[in-house]
Protein backbone atom coordinates (compact mmCIF):
# COMPACT_ATOMS: atom_id res chain seq x y z
CA UNK A 1 0.00 0.00 0.00
CA UNK A 2 1.43 3.17 -1.21
CA UNK A 3 2.02 5.59 1.82
CA UNK A 4 0.70 8.30 -0.58
CA UNK A 5 -2.80 6.67 -0.01
CA UNK A 6 -5.67 8.56 0.72
CA UNK A 7 -3.55 11.87 1.59
CA UNK A 8 -5.68 13.79 -1.60
CA UNK A 9 -9.09 12.79 -0.27
CA UNK A 10 -8.44 13.96 3.43
CA UNK A 11 -6.80 17.02 2.28
CA UNK A 12 -10.56 17.38 0.32
CA UNK A 13 -12.31 16.52 3.15
CA UNK A 14 -10.38 18.56 5.56
CA UNK A 15 -10.42 22.08 3.18
CA UNK A 16 -14.69 21.56 1.99
CA UNK A 17 -15.84 20.14 5.13
CA UNK A 18 -18.36 17.54 3.36
CA UNK A 19 -17.35 13.70 1.41
CA UNK A 20 -19.50 14.07 -0.75
CA UNK A 21 -17.61 17.61 -1.69
CA UNK A 22 -14.65 16.01 -1.50
CA UNK A 23 -15.68 13.17 -4.18
CA UNK A 24 -16.92 15.84 -6.64
CA UNK A 25 -13.83 17.83 -6.32
CA UNK A 26 -11.74 14.51 -6.73
CA UNK A 27 -14.07 12.60 -9.39
CA UNK A 28 -14.53 9.47 -7.14
CA UNK A 29 -17.29 8.43 -5.18
CA UNK A 30 -18.23 9.26 -1.94
CA UNK A 31 -18.01 5.20 -0.54
CA UNK A 32 -14.19 5.53 -1.99
CA UNK A 33 -12.67 9.12 -0.15
CA UNK A 34 -14.75 7.47 2.95
CA UNK A 35 -12.70 3.78 2.93
CA UNK A 36 -9.62 5.56 1.94
CA UNK A 37 -10.07 8.51 5.12
CA UNK A 38 -10.71 5.02 6.89
CA UNK A 39 -7.83 3.32 6.25
CA UNK A 40 -5.79 6.33 6.58
CA UNK A 41 -6.56 6.30 9.77
CA UNK A 42 -6.19 2.73 10.61
CA UNK A 43 -2.35 3.21 9.12
CA UNK A 44 -1.93 6.07 11.74
CA UNK A 45 -3.93 4.82 14.30
CA UNK A 46 -5.64 7.97 14.86
CA UNK A 47 -8.85 9.78 14.56
CA UNK A 48 -8.49 12.25 11.89
CA UNK A 49 -12.35 13.38 11.37
CA UNK A 50 -14.96 14.16 13.83
CA UNK A 51 -17.77 13.00 12.10
CA UNK A 52 -21.88 13.60 12.45
CA UNK A 53 -24.82 13.31 10.60
CA UNK A 54 -24.37 17.07 9.04
CA UNK A 55 -20.55 17.89 9.07
CA UNK A 56 -17.40 16.56 9.10
CA UNK A 57 -14.59 18.61 11.42
CA UNK A 58 -10.52 17.92 12.23
CA UNK A 59 -9.68 16.89 15.74
CA UNK A 60 -6.60 17.90 16.90
CA UNK A 61 -4.20 15.13 15.16
CA UNK A 62 -6.20 15.98 12.11
CA UNK A 63 -5.03 19.76 12.49
CA UNK A 64 -1.38 19.08 12.46
CA UNK A 65 -1.62 16.41 9.80
CA UNK A 66 -3.65 18.72 7.21
CA UNK A 67 -0.73 21.41 7.34
CA UNK A 68 1.90 18.79 6.72
CA UNK A 69 -0.04 17.07 3.77
CA UNK A 70 -0.85 20.50 2.42
CA UNK A 71 2.90 21.56 2.03
CA UNK A 72 3.24 17.53 0.67
CA UNK A 73 0.92 18.18 -1.88
CA UNK A 74 2.31 21.34 -2.98
CA UNK A 75 5.91 20.16 -3.02
CA UNK A 76 4.69 17.41 -5.11
CA UNK A 77 2.56 19.31 -7.50
CA UNK A 78 5.72 22.33 -7.77
CA UNK A 79 8.06 18.85 -8.37
CA UNK A 80 5.66 17.66 -11.47
CA UNK A 81 5.44 21.27 -13.09
CA UNK A 82 9.07 22.29 -13.02
CA UNK A 83 9.70 19.07 -15.51
CA UNK A 84 6.75 19.35 -17.54
CA UNK A 85 8.13 23.13 -17.62
CA UNK A 86 11.18 22.02 -18.55
CA UNK A 87 10.62 22.41 -22.65
CA UNK A 88 8.01 24.77 -22.36
CA UNK A 89 7.71 27.22 -24.66
CA UNK A 90 7.23 30.79 -23.57
CA UNK A 91 3.96 32.29 -24.57
CA UNK A 92 1.38 34.11 -23.90
CA UNK A 93 1.64 37.87 -22.15
CA UNK A 94 3.94 39.11 -20.17
CA UNK A 95 3.58 42.36 -18.06
CA UNK A 96 6.89 43.88 -16.23
CA UNK A 97 7.98 47.10 -15.86
CA UNK A 98 11.49 49.12 -15.44
CA UNK A 99 13.42 52.47 -15.05
CA UNK A 100 12.97 54.82 -18.26
CA UNK A 101 16.37 55.33 -18.77
CA UNK A 102 17.90 51.63 -18.00
CA UNK A 103 15.19 50.25 -19.66
CA UNK A 104 15.64 51.95 -22.76
CA UNK A 105 19.35 51.40 -23.00
CA UNK A 106 20.07 47.88 -21.20
CA UNK A 107 16.63 46.01 -20.97
CA UNK A 108 14.60 46.46 -23.81
CA UNK A 109 17.40 45.51 -26.84
CA UNK A 110 16.95 42.00 -25.02
CA UNK A 111 13.43 42.06 -24.05
CA UNK A 112 13.04 42.45 -28.04
CA UNK A 113 15.86 39.91 -29.31
CA UNK A 114 14.17 37.33 -26.91
CA UNK A 115 10.73 37.88 -28.45
CA UNK A 116 12.12 37.19 -31.58
CA UNK A 117 13.10 34.04 -30.60
CA UNK A 118 9.82 33.07 -29.15
CA UNK A 119 7.39 34.29 -31.40
CA UNK A 120 4.04 33.02 -29.33
CA UNK A 121 5.44 35.67 -26.17
CA UNK A 122 3.75 38.72 -26.00
CA UNK A 123 5.09 41.57 -23.99
CA UNK A 124 3.48 44.57 -22.06
CA UNK A 125 6.48 46.76 -20.58
CA UNK A 126 5.75 50.36 -18.47
CA UNK A 127 9.01 52.43 -18.27
CA UNK A 128 8.68 54.32 -15.07
CA UNK A 129 10.80 56.04 -12.30
CA UNK A 130 8.16 55.34 -9.71
CA UNK A 131 7.76 52.12 -7.81
CA UNK A 132 4.85 50.35 -9.22
CA UNK A 133 3.21 47.49 -6.74
CA UNK A 134 3.41 44.32 -8.96
CA UNK A 135 0.28 42.67 -7.15
CA UNK A 136 -2.14 45.39 -7.55
CA UNK A 137 -0.97 46.28 -11.23
CA UNK A 138 -0.67 42.72 -12.43
CA UNK A 139 2.48 42.61 -13.11
CA UNK A 140 4.67 39.72 -13.64
CA UNK A 141 8.17 40.99 -13.68
CA UNK A 142 9.99 44.35 -12.39
CA UNK A 143 13.93 45.36 -12.96
CA UNK A 144 14.99 47.29 -10.07
CA UNK A 145 18.19 49.58 -9.49
CA UNK A 146 20.27 49.48 -6.27
CA UNK A 147 19.60 48.36 -3.08
CA UNK A 148 15.77 46.85 -2.42
CA UNK A 149 13.57 47.54 0.49
CA UNK A 150 12.11 44.76 2.66
CA UNK A 151 9.44 43.29 0.41
CA UNK A 152 6.96 39.76 -0.19
CA UNK A 153 8.86 39.97 -3.60
CA UNK A 154 11.63 37.22 -4.79
CA UNK A 155 14.39 38.69 -6.04
CA UNK A 156 17.08 37.69 -8.44
CA UNK A 157 20.44 39.00 -9.12
CA UNK A 158 21.09 39.91 -12.94
CA UNK A 159 24.01 41.97 -12.70
CA UNK A 160 26.33 44.04 -10.30
CA UNK A 161 25.74 47.66 -9.77
CA UNK A 162 29.09 49.83 -9.10
CA UNK A 163 28.61 53.69 -7.77
CA UNK A 164 31.56 56.09 -9.33
CA UNK A 165 32.25 59.68 -7.97
CA UNK A 166 33.58 61.17 -11.01
CA UNK A 167 35.00 64.86 -12.45
CA UNK A 168 35.79 65.78 -15.47
CA UNK A 169 40.03 66.25 -15.92
CA UNK A 170 38.90 70.72 -16.88
CA UNK A 171 36.68 70.75 -13.71
CA UNK A 172 40.05 68.89 -11.71
CA UNK A 173 42.29 71.56 -13.64
CA UNK A 174 40.16 74.25 -12.51
CA UNK A 175 39.07 73.48 -8.69
CA UNK A 176 41.18 70.26 -7.80
CA UNK A 177 40.21 67.06 -6.74
CA UNK A 178 38.85 66.24 -3.18
CA UNK A 179 41.01 64.03 -0.82
CA UNK A 180 38.43 63.20 1.79
CA UNK A 181 34.49 63.36 2.65
CA UNK A 182 35.11 66.67 4.39
CA UNK A 183 36.36 68.58 1.19
CA UNK A 184 33.01 67.78 -0.83
CA UNK A 185 30.95 70.59 0.52
CA UNK A 186 33.91 72.60 -1.24
CA UNK A 187 32.88 71.11 -4.68
CA UNK A 188 30.14 71.96 -6.63
CA UNK A 189 27.82 68.62 -7.09
CA UNK A 190 25.57 67.62 -9.80
CA UNK A 191 22.61 66.23 -8.26
CA UNK A 192 20.33 63.83 -9.95
CA UNK A 193 17.03 62.24 -7.81
CA UNK A 194 18.61 62.53 -4.32
CA UNK A 195 21.14 64.80 -2.86
CA UNK A 196 21.95 62.29 -0.63
CA UNK A 197 24.88 60.42 -1.72
CA UNK A 198 26.20 57.20 -0.68
CA UNK A 199 30.10 56.60 0.36
CA UNK A 200 31.81 53.76 2.57
CA UNK A 201 33.74 54.90 5.65
CA UNK A 202 35.82 52.16 7.82
CA UNK A 203 33.93 49.69 6.39
CA UNK A 204 29.91 50.82 7.19
CA UNK A 205 28.00 52.68 4.28
CA UNK A 206 27.86 56.57 5.16
CA UNK A 207 25.27 58.83 3.86
CA UNK A 208 26.86 62.79 3.07
CA UNK A 209 24.15 65.78 1.90
CA UNK A 210 25.81 67.60 -1.15
CA UNK A 211 25.15 70.64 -2.65
CA UNK A 212 25.53 72.49 -6.19
CA UNK A 213 23.97 74.57 -8.24
CA UNK A 214 22.63 72.39 -10.86
CA UNK A 215 19.75 69.37 -10.45
CA UNK A 216 18.10 66.83 -12.78
CA UNK A 217 16.45 63.70 -12.11
CA UNK A 218 18.03 62.92 -15.23
CA UNK A 219 21.20 60.31 -15.24
CA UNK A 220 22.22 60.92 -18.82
CA UNK A 221 21.67 64.34 -18.31
CA UNK A 222 24.16 64.23 -15.31
CA UNK A 223 26.49 62.53 -17.44
CA UNK A 224 26.56 65.24 -19.62
CA UNK A 225 26.96 68.05 -17.10
CA UNK A 226 30.12 66.26 -15.75
CA UNK A 227 31.79 65.59 -19.30
CA UNK A 228 31.23 69.23 -19.91
CA UNK A 229 32.99 69.96 -16.57
CA UNK A 230 30.24 71.43 -14.79
CA UNK A 231 31.17 69.64 -11.13
CA UNK A 232 30.86 66.22 -9.20
CA UNK A 233 28.86 63.33 -10.17
CA UNK A 234 27.81 59.95 -8.25
CA UNK A 235 26.68 57.49 -10.93
CA UNK A 236 26.57 54.01 -11.57
CA UNK A 237 28.87 52.10 -13.84
CA UNK A 238 26.53 51.87 -16.64
CA UNK A 239 27.20 55.55 -16.89
CA UNK A 240 30.66 56.21 -16.73
CA UNK A 241 33.15 53.04 -17.17
CA UNK A 242 33.28 54.20 -20.99
CA UNK A 243 33.96 57.58 -20.02
CA UNK A 244 36.49 56.17 -17.02
CA UNK A 245 38.67 54.12 -19.70
CA UNK A 246 38.78 57.03 -22.15
CA UNK A 247 39.57 59.36 -19.40
CA UNK A 248 36.58 61.68 -20.33
CA UNK A 249 36.19 61.30 -16.81
CA UNK A 250 37.97 60.05 -13.22
CA UNK A 251 37.00 58.52 -10.32
CA UNK A 252 37.66 59.86 -7.10
CA UNK A 253 37.91 59.05 -3.58
CA UNK A 254 37.93 55.19 -4.88
CA UNK A 255 38.61 54.71 -0.82
CA UNK A 256 34.99 55.41 -0.53
CA UNK A 257 33.52 53.68 -2.93
CA UNK A 258 30.55 52.88 -1.30
CA UNK A 259 29.42 49.13 -0.82
CA UNK A 260 28.01 47.54 -4.24
CA UNK A 261 24.64 47.24 -4.99
CA UNK A 262 22.63 45.08 -8.32
CA UNK A 263 20.06 44.81 -10.87
CA UNK A 264 17.54 43.10 -9.56
CA UNK A 265 14.69 41.00 -11.46
CA UNK A 266 11.52 41.02 -8.85
CA UNK A 267 8.12 38.82 -9.02
CA UNK A 268 5.43 37.71 -6.90
CA UNK A 269 5.92 35.45 -4.50
CA UNK A 270 4.86 32.01 -5.73
CA UNK A 271 6.10 28.42 -5.49
CA UNK A 272 6.67 28.05 -9.40
CA UNK A 273 7.95 30.51 -12.08
CA UNK A 274 6.36 30.22 -15.75
CA UNK A 275 8.40 29.26 -18.00
CA UNK A 276 7.95 33.20 -19.75
CA UNK A 277 9.55 34.90 -16.39
CA UNK A 278 12.06 32.06 -15.84
CA UNK A 279 13.27 32.18 -19.27
CA UNK A 280 13.47 35.77 -19.67
CA UNK A 281 15.01 36.49 -16.06
CA UNK A 282 17.88 33.85 -17.28
CA UNK A 283 18.54 35.46 -20.60
CA UNK A 284 18.59 39.00 -19.15
CA UNK A 285 21.09 37.83 -16.53
CA UNK A 286 23.22 36.17 -19.54
CA UNK A 287 22.48 39.29 -22.04
CA UNK A 288 23.34 41.60 -19.57
CA UNK A 289 26.82 39.91 -18.49
CA UNK A 290 28.05 40.31 -22.19
CA UNK A 291 27.76 44.15 -22.25
CA UNK A 292 30.51 46.07 -22.04
CA UNK A 293 29.56 48.22 -19.72
CA UNK A 294 29.86 45.65 -16.88
CA UNK A 295 33.18 45.26 -17.49
CA UNK A 296 35.97 46.44 -15.15
CA UNK A 297 37.53 49.95 -16.36
CA UNK A 298 41.27 49.82 -17.38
Amino acid sequence: MSQWEGIDEFVSVAELGHFGAAAARLGVSSSHVSRQIARLEDRLQTRLFYRSTRKVSLTEAGQTFLQHCQRLQDARDEALQAITDLGSEPKGLLRMTCAVAYGESFIMPLVDDFMQQHPQLRVEMTLTNQTLDLLHGSYDLAIRLGRLHDSSLIATRLAPRHMYLCASPAYLAHHGAPHSLSELPRHNCLIGSSDLWSFQQRGKEMPVRVQGNWRCNSGQAVLEAALRGFGLCQLPDYYVREHLRSGALRALLPQHQPPHTAVWALYPQQRHLSPKVRQLVDYLRAGLAQRVEYRDPD
